[in-house]
């Protein structure tokens, strides 16, 4: 007679949980192996951003440092192969030679520090003056009336060819070379500021006038503002002209500056030492400039990037 073997259904059941289990578990992911790989894959993707950023920064400095590399090249090869005359034109390393001898002795220092005292302290001046005038004359018609054709007489001047005049009024000290640098820096400021307040957006004034601002609110939150991309145009350009024009002025009767450094060295033939002169200011040129813009650029983060 055959035994037959029963299961109850309790044990059944639990057979079947038993043979199940290890199926889901070898299917579901433990939960530290997902901790080991997303931070994995994050790693790999920061790291990748990072270096496609380094890459991008690297091609940006060399596409913008190229022209200057090949000059710098081409002036330390010509006169080495005799293309020019090395006596009127040194190669570059002769010349930086010397401008490290006159920045070891101190004399790029006090020259270079004695000009930014005379240009910054007038190019100051031209600031405070120019742009409360551009805007007065920009917003009021009477007064652009008023000055308007004394202005048009004195843009046209030449600020150098009333160098000997300032200095035969104010002599040969510093108060003559700051002047020419106020007077030089004062036109591109003063126009590109009437240009910008007359150039405001119409739109906008009708807007803000829908508004019921009054006049000074309109002036403070809608003309200033607005005004600010042109008026820095000219800004800039005052930058540049307050160091041009300065080592004009420094030529006649300076003991101290860039001007005289490059003037007194051409008397001794140090041609070296002046090249060097030329190139401290054109480095000094391209600083100023620089923090210009990021001046700018803080006073303008309103604007829409590309506007």
């Amino acid at each position: 007679m055959s035994s037959t073997t029963r299961t109850s259904p309790h044990e059944s059941t639990t057979t079947a949980t038993e043979t199940s289990a290890p199926s889901s578990l070898a299917l579901a992911p433990s939960k530290a192996e997902e901790g080991v790989v997303e931070p994995r894959a994050g790693r790999d993707a920061r790291f990748a951003a990072r270096i496609r950023r380094l890459a991008f920064l690297l091609l940006s400095a060399a596409t913008k440092s190229a022209a200057i590399v090949a000059l710098l090249l081409l002036w330390e090869t010509a006169p080495r192969m005799g293309l020019v005359d090395r006596t009127f034109l040194p190669p570059f390393s002769e010349v930086a030679q010397a401008w490290w001898q006159l920045a070891a002795d101190g004399q790029l220092a006090d020259n270079a520090r004695a000009s930014l005292v005379r240009s910054f302290s007038g190019f100051g001046l031209a600031v405070l003056v120019a742009v409360p005038l551009g805007l007065l004359i920009g917003w009021y018609r009477p007064v652009a009336d008023l000055l308007g054709p004394l202005l048009e007489v004195f843009r046209n001047t030449a600020a150098l060819a009333l160098l000997p005049v300032f200095v035969l009024l104010l002599g040969i000290g510093e108060t003559s070379k700051i002047s020419i640098v106020v007077y030089a820096c004062t036109w591109p400021i003063l126009l590109n500021t009437i240009s910008a307040v007359r150039t405001v957006d119409p739109t906008l004034l009708k807007l803000a006038r829908s508004m019921d601002l009054s006049a000074p609110q309109l002036f403070r939150k809608v003309i200033l503002p607005a005004s600010v991309p042109v008026m820095f145009t000219g800004i800039r350009l005052a930058g540049a002209v307050s160091i041009l024009v300065l080592v004009a002025a420094e030529m006649i009767g300076a003991k101290a500056g860039l001007g005289y450094l490059i003037n007194a060295s051409q008397y001794n033939f140090a041609i070296p030492q002046m090249y060097a002169g030329i190139i401290t200011i054109s480095v000094i040129g391209v600083v100023f400039n620089q923090f210009l813009v990021f001046v700018e650029r803080r006073l303008s983060s309103w604007r829409a990037p590309g506007a």
